[in-house]
């Protein structure tokens, strides 16, 4: 290990550690699942690889809450806010998840009230504005009909969950990056009983044995874009958020689906993902700026039904004869979604007049809607307080007197090449019941480990659900773990420090994002698959062993290599699996085989046993009654 190394050097102790439920992953669903199993009078445990100060996706703020349909001025019921997002998504959807959010987002957001969260307008900066409601001083965003969005102070949350983990007695193990999940197997079932973790400073690794636990990690990132210059960084998420728990699962036979779902996503890698959320593209955080072209001649708002709006009010309320619609990131092909300016195609802009380049102008705005884009949006986001809404301020910007240049889909410097695909949207992940367990016994998972996860407002309920379930599992005995396996982890995980003449963890991570570009891009096919996972394989095999490290910090990018070669092989197996196109899971073959479309018309499950894959197909809306399985699976205060 390197000399200069600040910490102490503890690569090869093993120690051991024990827990009634351990949580992994300290973003907002681990914060929430936590909490949740330790007023249960649980013993919790909970593991971050990071800092918890401010880690996780979310975790320096963000400024919307989706789905919270039961607040007092929502006009939109739990149930039909989940139909619509089901039918929004053609049915690749997670109901499960998305109607513990829209049913349970209200009291999550009072628990974080509670807490010292800040979610309403306390200072009356916002007092008259259209979206805000005077009497309870909340905030909504989006849809100021329907009111099922709020606004909120995103910044205060972490704060007031650390204080609140600390009350319970929560053990924060932070810098503790899990690297396997301990199984234990009689009769043919699979159970829980441990993770391994590695100290991120010192090297020491520690058997973490627990009754339940609750994955709460990332989705996947780094896969398909690299660049050693920058450095490796492919996504505005945190840069250790790269789907380790996606590699555990897969690794310990979990199951998961819509892995074969990646999209062209727009706003989601390294150096393209400020431009666009720094100059107002009119969707989240920017929404509905007023957008003009080089001439000053404003680009006109377009409902879903084609009529242009003629105001700013216009873009925040419902079209002729709908009740609400929806918007947020999650939605691929909108139905019931305003988009904006860029519902006109490029084209069509072009042939209309408009010139070259296009702005964001907050200036002609309505002075509550610019307060409300520029300081409490942009302001509480985690992507843009610091890196946009400080930054700009600092350097002079006054949103009542400039205008920003601007990057829209169809005109947009940030544009992504076909083969550059990312799990964005509502992406792949673990498949679950109603209690959010996986096919792993007393394992349970929420928030972006979830198949079509979503924002800030999913982490945190399915989190709370997981929680209180994880803890109900707590009552029985510890499993007994796999001597065997924690011995040849422990050798996995420290073999890098040996090879002083290996090579660099980036020269890996740039051949594994080009392999997924060259073969497993937006045009799929069987030949280039099988070529891509025998190449992925063959870097597992043979590459893999050859890298080097020399501090635990270099150790930890090599183990996420690792696990990006998991994640990359799950989605060249699924895409292997699925023979014809899909459209809703952005999904496109030059072999597509339309004779099984309509089997295929479903989730395609896939998991690794025994080292092999295996794969079948689930019936859309298994979940079946929503309202009913939910009154049946919640644990009761």
């Amino acid at each position: 290990m390197n000399m200069k190394w600040p910490y102490n050097n503890e690569a090869g102790k093993l120690q051991e550690d024990y827990c009634d439920v351990l949580v992994v992953g300290g973003g907002l669903s681990g914060c929430f699942a936590a909490i949740a199993a330790a007023q249960k009078g649980k013993k919790v445990t909970l593991l971050e690889k990071g800092g918890i100060s401010r880690c996780g996706s979310s975790g320096t703020g963000f400024d919307h809450w989706e789905m919270a349909c039961t607040n007092p001025g929502s006009k939109v019921d739990p149930l039909e806010m989940t139909l619509a997002l089901e039918e929004e998504q053609d049915y690749y959807s997670n109901a499960i998840g998305h109607y513990i959010e829209a049913r349970d987002g209200w009291s999550c957001l009072e628990d974080l009230e509670k807490w010292g969260g800040k979610i309403r307008d306390t200072e009356d900066e916002f007092k008259g504005a259209a979206f805000r409601d005077e009497k309870t001083k909340l905030l909504y965003a989006y849809d100021y009909n329907a009111r099922y969005t709020l606004r909120v102070f995103g910044t205060t949350f972490r704060p007031a969950l650390i204080k609140q983990l600390n009350k319970l007695g929560v053990r924060i193990c932070e810098r503790t990056e899990a690297t396997t999940l301990l199984t234990t197997e009689k009769n043919g079932v699979k159970t829980g009983s441990g993770v391994i973790g590695f100290d991120t400073r010192t090297g020491k690794i520690t058997v973490y044995h627990a009754k339940s636990i609750v994955l709460c990690m990332s989705r996947p990132a780094r896969i398909w874009l690299f660049n050693g210059d920058i450095p490796g960084l492919s996504e505005f998420r945190p840069f250790q958020s790269i789907g380790t728990g996606h590699a555990m699962g897969w690794k310990a036979g979990m199951e998961f689906t819509m892995m074969e779902k990646s999209i062209r996503g727009e706003f989601s890698a390294y150096g393209r993902s400020f431009p666009p959320y720094g100059t107002g593209n009119n969707h989240n955080t920017w929404y509905a700026a007023t957008m003009i072209d080089s001439r000053g001649v404003e680009i006109p708002y377009v409902d879903r039904d084609g009529n242009i709006l003629k105001s700013v009010e216009e873009r925040y309320l419902p079209a002729k004869g709908q009740k609400f619609f929806l918007k947020g990131g999650v939605i691929d092909e909108p139905k019931y979604e305003w988009r904006g300016p860029e519902t006109l195609p490029f084209d069509k802009l072009m042939e209309m007049g408009y010139k070259l380049p296009f702005y964001a102008d907050l200036t002609s705005m309505p002075e509550m809607e610019r307060k409300a884009i520029w300081g409490l949006m942009v302001g509480e986001e985690a992507k843009t307080r610091i890196p946009v809404y400080d930054n700009y301020n600092s350097r002079g910007f006054d949103p009542k007197k400039h205008i920003l240049q601007s990057y829209g889909t169809g005109w947009q410097s940030a544009a992504f090449l076909e083969q550059e695909r990312q799990l964005f949207g509502a992406p792949g992940g673990i498949i679950h019941d109603w209690n959010l367990e996986t096919n792993i016994r007393n394992v349970f998972a929420a928030g972006d480990s979830l198949y079509a996860s979503d924002c800030a407002g999913f982490a945190c309920t399915s989190g709370r659900w997981a929680g209180k379930h994880a803890a109900v599992s707590a009552d029985k005995d510890f499993e007994e773990v796999d001597i065997e396996l924690i011995n040849n982890e422990k050798k996995r995980l420290l073999k890098p420090l040996e090879n002083k003449d290996g090579y660099d963890w980036r020269e890996l991570g740039l051949a594994i994002s080009k392999a997924m570009q060259n073969y497993c891009g937006g045009i799929k096919c069987d030949d280039t698959l099988k070529q891509g996972l025998k190449l992925i394989r063959s870097f597992k095999e043979e590459q893999l062993p050859l890298l080097k490290a020399e501090n635990p910090h270099e150790l930890v990018r090599v183990h996420e290599v690792s696990d990006i070669l998991d994640v990359s092989e799950m989605i060249l197996c699924a895409s292997l699996d699925r023979k014809c196109d899909s459209k809703p899971l952005s999904f496109k073959r030059s072999d597509s085989d339309e004779t099984v479309a309509d089997k295929e018309n479903a989730y395609l499950v896939i998991s690794k046993q025994n080292n092999e894959v295996h794969s079948y197909y689930r019936k859309h809306r298994f979940y079946g009654d929503i309202e009913k399985e939910y009154e049946a699976h919640e644990v009761k205060e």
